[in-house]
């Protein structure tokens, strides 16, 4: 099966509009990555797994214009057609059919296989036990399968001494593996904020922009991986690896936001 790299241009205050118009704001704004979802999955349908057709993806702005990214198994050829039987007019004047670019990815990969990467992602963990009020850094109180930042979860087991980026690659690490081994010397926390996402009630957690290196172990699963998404959150622009060259050893620390 062919996995297929795609592109399309992306007005993000025609996003922000459309997210209002079907109101999905909240006190602080809009999410952008829930608009999107929706907006894709209105205007490409799902996969017979059930999952969005154009999934993972990552919004990029720059200086131009902004880009929306996003893998997908269903052919672009298919992609369009779907789109013009069902998609909405208001969906297909904000993803132009016409200026979608598409390369296929590579049909194999190679066991040791060195890859850059840029991955955006929301580093959370499900809780296996309640956390009591006493125990919780904040006072709060968590209940068992409650999702919470991965340093969070650290600092509740006991690993108080752990930087928020030693967390947050022990966490990649274990999510690439056993498709890939992330080489941390050469893999850094290039962007740490936090930010709201409206699922069933609006929550705040981390989100991480990673530029790393990683060797391929497992060439199929790493394959599988590339076209699932890494982590938590891949339905709304978390989890997409855009493979770059390898990248060289960090210079210096970042700085949260």
């Amino acid at each position: 099966m062919t996995l297929w790299m795609l592109r399309l241009p992306l007005n993000p205050s025609a996003l922000a509009r459309y997210a209002a118009e079907r109101g999905w704001m909240h006190r602080r704004g809009h999410d952008e990555g829930r608009a999107l979802h929706h907006l894709l999955t209105e205007t490409f349908g799902k996969t017979d797994a059930g999952k969005s057709a154009f999934q993972p993806f990552r919004l990029l702005t720059g200086p131009r214009g902004s880009s929306l990214y996003g893998y997908s198994t269903v052919d672009p050829k298919a992609l369009r057609e779907t789109a013009q039987a069902i998609a909405p007019p208001e969906a297909l004047a904000l993803l132009p059919l016409s200026h979608m670019d598409a390369k296929p990815m590579p049909q194999t990969w190679r066991a040791g296989q060195m890859l850059g990467f840029d991955l955006r992602t929301r580093p959370v963990m499900r809780l296996h036990s309640d956390i009591p009020p006493q125990e919780d850094p904040l006072g709060r109180g968590l209940r068992k399968g409650a999702e919470v930042d991965a340093f969070v979860a650290a600092q509740l087991r006991g690993q108080g001494e752990a930087t928020r980026e030693q967390v947050y690659l022990g966490w990649l690490a274990a999510r690439l593996a056993p498709a890939a081994e992330l080489l941390a010397e050469s893999t850094r926390l290039h962007r740490f904020q936090r930010g709201d996402v409206l699922r069933n009630g609006l929550s705040e957690g981390p989100d991480v922009i990673f530029h790393g290196t990683l060797r391929v172990t497992d060439p199929v699963a790493f394959a599988g991986l590339l076209s699932r998404g890494v982590g938590r959150h891949c339905a709304y622009g978390f989890g997409m690896l855009l493979l770059r060259a390898p990248q060289p050893a960090p210079q210096s620390a970042p700085q949260e936001a």
